[in-house]
C-alpha cells in the first residue's frame, strides 16, 4: 500500500525548494511544507513560482496560507452583468473545474474557509482587438470569520477573466495536509506588453477535430494568449462548408466527417471569446488552393508534376486572377466566413508563396496579360498578383461593415519595390515568417508597416521532424525547444525603439503536414507557454530564470487535460536546480 502521507517535504534554501525527509515526528510533519507551497513562495527576486506568465506590475504576497473549500466559492458583481452573463457563466465553470482537478482526485480534509470573489468591471464591451485594455488588479484578503475575500478590478471582461486565471494559479494543493490553500494576502497589478499574442493552426494538411481545437483554446486561456489564427484551408483539402459553393467541401474535404460547418465555427468562436481569445480567420490565396476547386475550372497548375517546378509542396495550385468568376466565388466565401467568424476585426488573406512559374503554365493567363499590354516578366506577374489582391479585397469589403485591417504573410509582394506600389501601410499588417534577423523586417518597419512576428527559426513548431518529401529532416530543422521560443526577443528586430510600437506581437505556427488531432498537444505545449511569457511579460532575463517555473507550469497543463510534452525527468521538478548545466554561474 502507498504511504498515506508523503515521505518528503521541502524547504526554501537560497531561493530553491530543497527536498527534505519528513520522518515520523508529528511536530516535524506539522511544520512540513509541500512542494506546491514551496514553489509558490520560493524563487529568485520574489517571483511567484506558480503563476505563468509572470505578472508585469507590482505584486506582493503575504506569508500566511488559508485552507479553502473549493465547494464554498461565491461570486459577487460590482454591476449588473447583462450581455456578459453567459461569458461569466463559462468563466466560472472553468474556474471551478480548475480547482477540482488541482486535487488529483484526492479526498480533501474538511474545514476549509469560504472564498468570496468580487468582480468589478467598468464596461460591458466584448471588443477584443489590438486596442483592448487587458490589464487587471487582483487583491486577496481576509474577512469576518477568517474567510477569504478576493477582488478583481478590470476595465472589461477580458482583463477580469485574466485576473481569475491568475487566481486559479494561486490556489495550490497541499498533499501533506490534503487541502487546497491560497495566500491570505495578495496584491497583483498586471497587464500585457504585447496586444497580439497567438498561435496559428493549419487544419488543411491534416484535419484537426473540433474538440482538439477547443482544448487548444483552453490551454491558450491558461497562459493569457488572446489569438487563435485559423489557417483553415489549403491546397491539400478544403474542410470548410460554404453553403453557396458546396463543391468546395464536397470534393475538397478528406471525408464527409472531416469538415467544419458554420455551426462548428460559430461554436468555436464563442467558446474562444469566453476564454479571452479571438479567432482570426485566414483564407490563403491566390496560392495554396487546389482540392475542392478543380470542379470550378478557376485554378492553374493544380497537381502538376513534378511539383518542385511549380510550388513548394504538393499538390500545387493557384487561382487564375484573369477570370472574373474567381471573384464571384470568393465573394460568396468571404460573405459566409464573415458571418461565421464574428468578434474578429481583422481578416487574414494569406498571400503566401505565390509561384510565377505556376501562372506561366496557363495560356489563358498569358493571353490575358498580353491583352493588358503586359509582358511575362516577374514585374508583370506581380501586376497580375496585385490585380488579384485588389479585386479580392473589394469583394471582401462588400461583406464587411468596416475596412478592417488585412493581414498578409511576407512574400515577394511585401518586398521592394512592390510593397510601396501595392500594399497600403494603413490597411495591411504583415506577418513575418522569415528569419528573425531578416533585413526586410527593418525596411517594413521604416516604411511604417505594422508587423506580427512568426520567424520560422524560433516560432515554427513543425520544425525538427523527419522529411516527408525526401530523406533526412524537414526543411526548417532542427527542432525548436521552448528555450529558444522564450528567448525570441521581439525588440531585437526593430531598427530603433521608435519602431517598437509597430510590432503588435507574435504567433507560434504549426503547419500540419506531420501533425493532426493525436499529436497536436505535444507540438504546441509547453512551447507556446514560453511564447506567452515572452509576449505578456517580455522578461529581460533568459530562459534559465524561468526553467523551474516552466516545470511547474507543464504539470499544471497536464493536470488540466493538456498532453504537453515532457521536458525533463520528474526528478528535476522535485530537485530544483540539480539538472540544468550552469553557464557562467548558477542557472
Amino acid at each position: 500500500m502507498p504511504p498515506s502521507v508523503p515521505a518528503w517535504g521541502y524547504r526554501c534554501t537560497n531561493s530553491r525548494c530543497e527536498k527534505v525527509p519528513i520522518g515520523d515526528d508529528p511536530a516535524a510533519r506539522e511544520k512540513a511544507v509541500s512542494l506546491s507551497v514551496c514553489r509558490l513562495y520560493c524563487g529568485d527576486g520574489g517571483v511567484i513560482g506558480t503563476v505563468w506568465p509572470r505578472p508585469t506590475g507590482n505584486y506582493q504576497l503575504g506569508n500566511d496560507l488559508v485552507h479553502v473549500d473549493p465547494y464554498k466559492v461565491e461570486f459577487q458583481w460590482g454591476k449588473v452583468l447583462g450581455a456578459l452573463g453567459k461569458y461569466w457563466d463559462a468563466a466560472i465553470e472553468r474556474f471551478r473545474g480548475q480547482l477540482k482537478v488541482r486535487t488529483d482526485g484526492e479526498e480533501l480534509r474538511g474545514g476549509g474557509r469560504r472564498m468570496v470573489i468580487k468582480v468589478n468591471v467598468e464596461g460591458d464591451s466584448l471588443v477584443l482587438n489590438h486596442g483592448t485594455d487587458e490589464g487587471y488588479k487582483l487583491t486577496v484578503g481576509r474577512i469576518g470569520g477568517g474567510d477569504v475575500m478576493v477582488t478583481i478590478d478590470a476595465a472589461n471582461y477580458f482583463g477580469a477573466r485574466h485576473g481569475l486565471e491568475t487566481l486559479a494559479q494561486l490556489v495550490v494543493f497541499d498533499d501533506i495536509r490534503m487541502e487546497l490553500q491560497i495566500v491570505g494576502a495578495v496584491e497583483i497589478q498586471d497587464a500585457p506588453v504585447y496586444s497580439h499574442r497567438g498561435l496559428s493552426l493549419d487544419t488543411s494538411r491534416n484535419y484537426v477535430d473540433v474538440a482538439s481545437i477547443k482544448r487548444t483554446i483552453d490551454a491558450l486561456a491558461m497562459v493569457k494568449m488572446n489569438v487563435f489564427h485559423w489557417h483553415i484551408t489549403d491546397s491539400q483539402s478544403w474542410p470548410l462548408v460554404i453553403k453557396s459553393q458546396p463543391t468546395l467541401h464536397t470534393y475538397g474535404a478528406y471525408s464527409r466527417k472531416e469538415v467544419y460547418t458554420a455551426k462548428d465555427v460559430q461554436d468555436i468562436v464563442e467558446y474562444a471569446l469566453a476564454r479571452g481569445v479571438r479567432v482570426v480567420p485566414e483564407l490563403d490565396a491566390p496560392a495554396h488552393v487546389g482540392e475542392g476547386w478543380e470542379k470550378t475550372n478557376l485554378t492553374s497548375c493544380f497537381n502538376y508534376q513534378p511539383w518542385t517546378k511549380y510550388c513548394v509542396e504538393p499538390p500545387c495550385g493557384q487561382l487564375d486572377p484573369s477570370k472574373d468568376k474567381v471573384y464571384d466565388v470568393l465573394e460568396d466565401i468571404y460573405r459566409e466566413m464573415n458571418a461565421m467568424f464574428t468578434h474578429s476585426d481583422v481578416f487574414h488573406m494569406g498571400g503566401d508563396e505565390v509561384s510565377v512559374s505556376c501562372w506561366n503554365t496557363s495560356t489563358d493567363i498569358q493571353q490575358w496579360m498580353k491583352a493588358q499590354g503586359w509582358g511575362l516578366e516577374e514585374a508583370d506577374f506581380l501586376k497580375l498578383w496585385n490585380h488579384f489582391q485588389t479585386n479580392a479585397l473589394k469583394r471582401l469589403d462588400k461583406s464587411l461593415k468596416d475596412n478592417r485591417p488585412i493581414i498578409m504573410w511576407t512574400s515577394r509582394l511585401t518586398e521592394e519595390p512592390y510593397v510601396d506600389q501595392y500594399l497600403d501601410k494603413d490597411r495591411y499588417i504583415v506577418q513575418i515568417w522569415t528569419t528573425g534577423d531578416d533585413p526586410k523586417i527593418a525596411k517594413l518597419l521604416q516604411k511604417g508597416y505594422r508587423l506580427i512576428i512568426s520567424n520560422y527559426d524560433a516560432l515554427y513548431l513543425d520544425c525538427g521532424f523527419a522529411g516527408w518529401v525526401q530523406g533526412g529532416n524537414n526543411w526548417c530543422s532542427p527542432y525548436i525547444g521552448w528555450q529558444k521560443v522564450y528567448n525570441n526577443d521581439l525588440k531585437t528586430v526593430a531598427p530603433s525603439p521608435q519602431h517598437s510600437s509597430q510590432i503588435l506581437g507574435a504567433e507560434a505556427t504549426l503547419w500540419t503536414e506531420q501533425a493532426d488531432t493525436l499529436s497536436l498537444d505535444a507540438r504546441f505545449w509547453p512551447r507556446v507557454s514560453a511564447l506567452a511569457e515572452r509576449l505578456w511579460t517580455d522578461p529581460s532575463e533568459g530562459w534559465q530564470a524561468a526553467d523551474s517555473r516552466m516545470l511547474v507550469h507543464r504539470e499544471r497543463l497536464v493536470e488540466n487535460g493538456i498532453a504537453a510534452e515532457s521536458l525533463q525527468p520528474k526528478w528535476c521538478l522535485q530537485n530544483e536546480g540539480h539538472c540544468p548545466i550552469e553557464q557562467g554561474g548558477r542557472v
